[in-house]
């Protein structure tokens, strides 16, 4: 056990006068026991390099990047919001299929089933498990609600409900909403909102 302390006590103090020396004057090169960022390897622009198979320095950009300040920002499929300005868009912005509505089904089973309930009506598995303010999508509110400011709350999340916009991809996010539009009009829907051929089979 002495020879132990006594090692310790060896170690401790040749790091702090190896540490201590920190910031004296002198025309040698410091000791870096751990230099940081103190010596970063870097690349100089328009300098060859022959880490990169055509062996310049300065690459073209990765793609599917965007730049900071691009139109990306101000598109209102990527944000859910009319260009230029603040306000939601009131429609999706991208063609509604049967496959967009087939991939919405899949993606809300996967993303928002576990909360909101398989139909919409914020009877998901979490309830049952004491948590209790979830939304129904079919309350006035969110049927009102433009399918902009859904995309909004998907990306970015709203009061306890957290931000997808990492989870779900973009295209994913429509194709959800346009999935619970269905799930409104199947609740919601009135006779007169079925085409005149088809009413007849409902009403057998």
């Amino acid at each position: 056990m002495k020879y132990f302390l006594g090692f310790l006590i060896l170690a401790v103090a040749s790091v702090c006068l190896i540490a201590g020396r920190q910031g004296d004057k002198s025309l040698k090169p410091p000791i870096e026991i751990i230099p940081d960022m103190d010596r970063q390897p870097k690349l100089r622009p328009q300098a060859g390099n022959d880490f990169f198979a055509d062996g310049k320095s300065s690459q073209l950009k990765v793609d599917g990047t965007v730049a900071r300040g691009s139109h990306y920002a101000d598109n209102e499929v990527n944000t859910g919001r009319i260009p230029g300005s603040t306000n939601f868009v009131a429609f999706i912005p991208v063609p509604v299929t049967k496959e967009l509505m087939a991939r919405g089904h899949q993606r809300y089973d996967i993303n928002c089933a576990p909360c909101h309930g398989k139909v919409g009506d914020g009877k998901g598995i979490t309830t049952k498990y004491n948590m209790v303010a979830v939304a129904n999508f079919h309350d006035l509110r969110l049927v009102s609600m433009t399918d902009g400011e859904i995309f909004n709350t998907i990306t970015h999340g709203k009061n306890l409900m957290g931000s997808y916009g990492a989870n779900v991809e973009i295209e994913d996010r429509w194709a959800i909403i346009a999935y619970i539009r269905a799930l409104q009009r199947s609740r919601l829907a009135t006779i007169d909102d079925v085409p005149a051929p088809n009413r007849a089979v409902l009403n057998k």
